[in-house]
């Protein structure tokens, strides 16, 4: 069950990290004993049996880098794959969208392949959509090519143009009834984004650095585009582990950065609402970001192989994992290692 927690401030005597992050590696208000032998299992190994790969981990506690930890010769300049953590990206461009008055998130959504007269699917809305309860088709599979929806977006004959793929797909079931992740649908959203600006490709781009990751200090970030000059809203920024983390606080931080309203109010609280899933979804979701991870109140942004921020507003902890783990066992029991972790840091 999700819990909502009021989300922390930040220290009055602590600087923003728009530039440099606050650094407090001898900090004693955790366990670091249990800390240290949590961040043992995962980084001895080159290749563990139980976790697969781990090449970077961070934790951000009350707003310093407390522990920060890297694998062979990757270090804080290196940047990593998002995965489906861009999705938490895309919902922070819709955010500021709309708090620029520009979109609508209980409006239609803009997808001009939905607008003929007789098609159902000209009602989906990017609320429904952000909430993946759109009812589309898409089978989001990253091992079977043959069953996979979202392999052939992004590799085969809809990698040109990933939103047109996305929105060729026809309604499985009545939007609003079915819960169904799909990287297809966090492309349609980032075109519409596109679409409610104006921009798209580079002109896009600057206005994700001039919008969401330049305020915020998060300057390694490398967006990808497909050739329609859409961003791959579903799969593909790359960042450094700190970057990331820079991300993190800005929804730890309630969309406010060092006075500075980045997301509308009340936006972050949005993408932790529970969306009903089916009962043999281990986690919960809100609006492009996970839910329950680490705790009944945390929030999430996961992708594909064990990417994760980790969000704990009860800690005002962060986690940044990156690596290299399988859907499966191994990805069940790196996020159970990150419960553990988070554990550390409760009294």
């Amino acid at each position: 069950m999700t819990k909502r927690v009021i989300l922390p401030k930040q220290p009055d005597d602590l600087p923003w990290p728009t530039e440099h992050w606050p650094e407090n590696f001898e900090s004693s208000g955790f366990d670091r004993e249990r800390l240290e032998g949590l961040l043992a299992d995962v980084f001895d190994e080159v290749d563990s049996e139980t976790y697969g790969e781990t090449h970077a981990f961070l934790a951000v506690h009350k707003g310093q880098v407390v522990c920060e930890r890297y694998a062979g010769d990757r270090d804080k300049a290196t940047t990593f794959p998002s995965w489906s953590k861009a999705k938490s990206i895309t919902q922070a461009l819709i955010g500021i969208l709309v708090r620029q008055g520009l979109i609508d998130i209980h409006a239609p959504a803009d997808v001009p392949e939905w607008q003929g007269a007789d098609d159902p699917r000209k009602e989906i809305t990017l609320d429904q959509l952000l909430r993946m309860s759109s009812g589309l088709q898409f089978a989001e599979d990253y091992v079977d090519a043959g069953v996979s929806d979202v392999i052939e977006m992004l590799f085969g004959k809809g990698r040109e143009d990933v939103a047109g793929f996305a929105a060729s797909f026809l309604l499985a079931h009545e939007r609003d009834t079915v819960w169904n992740y799909a990287s297809g649908t966090s492309n349609i959203v980032a075109r519409c984004a596109s679409r409610a600006l104006g921009k798209s490709g580079e002109a896009f781009e600057a206005f994700m650095f001039d919008a969401l990751f330049g305020p915020i200090g998060m300057t390694s970030a490398a967006p990808k585009f497909d050739k329609a000059g859409t961003f791959i809203g579903s799969s593909f920024c790359y960042a450094t582990a700190r970057d990331f983390a820079r991300f993190g606080l800005l929804y730890m931080r309630d969309g406010v950065w060092d006075g500075r309203r980045i997301l509308p109010e009340g936006w972050v609280d949005y993408a932790r609402t529970p969306t009903k899933t089916p009962p043999e979804e281990p986690m919960g979701y809100g609006a492009h970001w996970w839910l329950g991870i680490a705790g009944p109140d945390s929030f999430s942004a996961n992708g594909y192989q064990g990417q994760f921020t980790v969000c704990v507003p009860s800690l005002d902890l962060i986690m940044v994992r990156h690596g290299n783990s399988e859907a499966g066992p191994k990805g069940d029991a790196v996020r159970g290692w990150l419960a553990r972790v988070a554990d550390c840091f409760r009294g």
